[in-house]
């Protein structure tokens, strides 16, 4: 895998250079590595999934708390990557044919709070506005430019500093999973999202069962933690990578998938545990750039395509998270984010 030339957080924009491919002969670069293996597939899929099953059944069966909670933790880290290839099924990069797969996917994402209809929706609107201003949060956290932010009121403020405040990540189980992907969408077009009713059904059902069968403990081990750890996993990742200081807002003229690839989606380094886990979505550059490409084959395209070995680099460091919630609004003149004191201290020499 070629790594070696990740520029750091702190480089501007990638610079197009003469010889480079972009655009959609870089997008073209990248196809032949749509092409999944069904059985390699089938493989991390099955694999993945019986794993998840086994940590979390041995979370509700084994009687000793520490073990228990290391099952359920582990379990967590599990749901992000059966997590992982639920999403790419729906993005149409592995299993596209399989009747099978189809029942198994929409069967995990009743239970882990995702209808398929509700999440294709906000997901495919983020993948075509990521990289541009938006006050809504329709599939993703919104950005403003600090002009709109100097020109809201305290109300629109609140909401805003609200929406990207770091709670809403780690309670994004109830917030975001259970509330703005499920239950919103069932409440405003009943008929059109019977799956979100099933995943209300199916999880909390679930989760009734087994307070009948082993109380809250078997509740909280086997449901409550896993998912409070994933969703917060999870709606960090997703995030994290679309907001970071060195990201571009292109207006909606200039902007492309090439550019909202390269420059509004970063490449999140993790260490390899993490990277399994997370089913390489660190290589988000890429899966902006081809949706179609299969989750195991994102480090093959990166290591063979020099194009894509020069991503803005974020990582899991305590200073970068801390980072990526204080890039916060997009600053105009600085064509980059900034942080709500940049914001007000850049008015106030403006006033004077």
């Amino acid at each position: 895998m070629v790594m070696g030339n990740a520029r750091s957080d702190d480089a501007g924009p990638p610079e197009h250079s003469a010889g480079l491919r972009v655009g959609k002969e870089l997008l073209d670069a990248t196809r032949p590595y749509t092409e999944e293996s069904p059985a390699i597939s089938w493989w991390y899929v099955s694999s993945t999934f019986v794993l998840m099953l086994t940590a979390l059944a041995a979370a509700g069966i084994v009687s000793a708390w520490p073990l228990r909670l290391v099952f359920s933790v582990l379990g967590a880290l599990l749901i992000v990557r059966s997590f992982i290839t639920f999403h790419d099924y729906l993005h149409g990069a592995i299993l596209r044919r399989s009747r099978i797969a189809f029942w198994l996917f929409h069967a995990f994402g009743a239970f882990v709070l995702t209808p398929p209809r509700s999440w294709l929706e906000s997901h495919n609107y983020h993948h075509g506005h990521v990289g541009q201003i938006s006050s809504i949060s329709a599939g993703a956290f919104p950005i403003i430019s600090t002009q709109m932010w100097h020109t809201s009121t305290r109300w629109q403020r609140l909401a805003y500093r609200v929406q990207r405040h770091p709670v809403v990540v780690l309670l994004s189980y109830p917030i975001v999973f259970a509330i703005n992907i499920t239950l919103i969408p069932l409440l405003r077009s009943p008929a059109k999202h019977l799956d979100s009713l099933i995943a209300l059904v199916a999880h909390f059902g679930l989760i009734a069962l087994l307070w009948v069968l082993g109380g809250f403990n078997l509740v909280f081990f086997v449901i409550l933690l896993p998912m409070t750890i994933a969703s917060a996993i999870g709606c960090y990742l997703f995030f994290a990578q679309h907001s970071f200081r060195r990201m571009q807002i292109v207006s909606p003229e200039a902007w492309n998938y090439y550019r909202a690839a390269i420059e509004s989606s970063s490449f999140l380094r993790m260490n390899r545990i993490m990277q399994w886990f997370t089913g390489n979505i660190g290589y988000h550059h890429i899966h902006h750039l081809n949706v179609r490409i299969p989750f195991y084959r994102l480090p093959e395209v990166m290591a063979a395509i020099p194009e894509l070995q020069t991503p803005i680099v974020t990582t899991l460091s305590p200073r970068d998270i801390a980072d990526c919630f204080r890039s916060a609004l997009w600053d105009e003149e600085k064509q980059r984010m900034v942080s709500y004191r940049e914001a007000s201290t850049s008015k106030e020499d403006a006033a004077r």
